[in-house]
């Protein structure tokens, strides 16, 4: 079971982007923790989304909350720089679009960020063992990345479960474990439980009518899930 503050950080790949704006701003003010930015370069994913300047346009916009990016890239070195002048928060990448995940990782602090290594679902958690206790968030894939609206994949439950045990035993209290992929409802406090403590929601929040009541639901499954505990 997780020992932080839950934090849920809606991913604005399921807003409309024709007013992202106000749906970030609509969001946060229904709840939100985080704006999770997802970053696809149509090389490493099969999706072609945003860059740094939607990363800039939300913080002149007036965003000032944190703004938890992730590298879905090919070669994710030449953008960390990009996306910290951008306003990025966090900086999530996978260990395999670097060559050197040990200057990479120390590359996104030196430049103020928080840093994260991301797993896809079939990617084994031994990729980040000797980095674990650097990180600020270690990142679980729960669907293959490339698009909203996907099923959560079961087989990453025990992954968290896992991962969960490893963070423990790092000695980093402060690391999180965030979950990525299928995160609804129906299936947080079960999440929340195998040991998560951050969660991006995407679909399950914008396609809703009324964005707090989604967030308040989500909430509630996972104060739900702590007080089984």
């Amino acid at each position: 079971m997780a020992k932080q503050s839950p934090i849920i950080a809606p991913s604005i790949l399921s807003a409309d982007f024709a007013r992202l704006g106000d749906e970030a701003s609509q969001v946060l003010s229904a709840g939100g923790d985080w704006l999770h930015l997802d970053v696809m370069d149509h090389q490493f994913v099969p999706n072609m989304t945003v860059g740094p300047l939607v990363c800039q346009a939300l913080r002149n916009y007036g965003i000032n909350a944190p703004i938890d990016v992730h590298l879905m890239v090919a070669q994710a070195e030449p953008l960390i720089e990009d996306f910290a002048k951008a306003g990025a928060t966090r900086i999530s990448f996978h260990p395999e679009s670097v060559k050197h995940l040990d200057r990479s990782i120390n590359r996104v602090k030196e430049l103020g960020c928080q840093v994260g290594l991301v797993l896809n679902p079939a990617t084994p958690l031994t990729c980040v063992s000797e980095v674990l206790a650097e990180l600020d968030m270690l990142l679980l894939m729960s669907v293959n990345p490339g698009f909203g609206g996907q099923a959560f994949i079961a087989y990453v439950m025990d992954k968290i479960r896992r991962a969960r045990q490893m963070i423990d035993a790092c000695g980093n209290a402060d690391l999180r474990l965030q979950v990525d992929g299928g995160v609804k409802v129906n299936n947080i406090a079960q999440i929340a439980a195998a040991g998560a403590d951050t969660f991006v929601v995407g679909s399950e929040i914008f396609n809703a009518e009324n964005y707090a009541d989604i967030i308040d639901q989500l909430r509630c499954a996972i104060a739900a899930s702590v007080n089984n505990g």
